[in-house]
């Protein structure tokens, strides 16, 4: 079996950071609350799953965290012992340097050019949480879009399929 990502988006993170106002996400009939949200952390890092922090993730929530009254300093060190580990390749924690080839000019130039006929179905931010999610199923990673906007979550990468061995097929 593929070894698995989770790519965390934006709103997750806020509700894992417990940032006021943004302490739950998702529909009705899928909601994230702080629960939930660290026992799915705990479970993924107990399975060996790999945690990706898209960098439009760490922007927004560092943008989030900056218009809180009160308490911003406790969650920027929150959010920012994240980026350490993250930067260290601190397991479960996979390093942000995996993803310079997604700020490369080939594919700036190809979000340039690509995006603005889907801005009114996905934001710019959410366009490139949604290339990191494709960069590593092209790897071959089984890949899970860790969201609470069904929207985003909507382009998820398929899993990967393992192809049967002949041997298996034969009757």
């Amino acid at each position: 079996m593929a070894r698995k990502v989770l790519v965390i988006d934006t709103s997750i993170l806020c509700v894992y950071l417990e940032i006021p106002h943004m302490d739950t996400c998702g529909p009705s009939n899928d909601k994230w609350d702080t629960e939930r949200v660290k026992a799915k952390i705990l479970e993924e890092e107990q399975n060996g799953t790999t945690f990706i922090l898209p960098l439009a993730t760490l922007i927004e929530c560092g943008n989030h965290i900056s218009q809180t009254v009160g308490g911003c300093y406790e969650l920027a060190k929150a959010l920012s012992s994240i980026i350490e580990k993250a930067a260290l390749q601190t397991t479960p924690w996979a390093a942000f340097t995996d993803q310079s080839p997604l700020w490369g000019r080939e594919q700036l130039i190809a979000l340039a050019q690509n995006w603005p006929d889907r801005c009114s179905e996905i934001g710019i931010a959410d366009h490139t949480i949604k290339d990191v999610a494709e960069y590593y199923a092209e790897m071959g990673r089984e890949v899970e879009l860790l969201t609470g906007d069904a929207g985003l979550k909507a382009y998820e990468p398929k899993a990967p399929t393992i192809p049967i061995p002949r041997r298996r097929t034969k009757k």
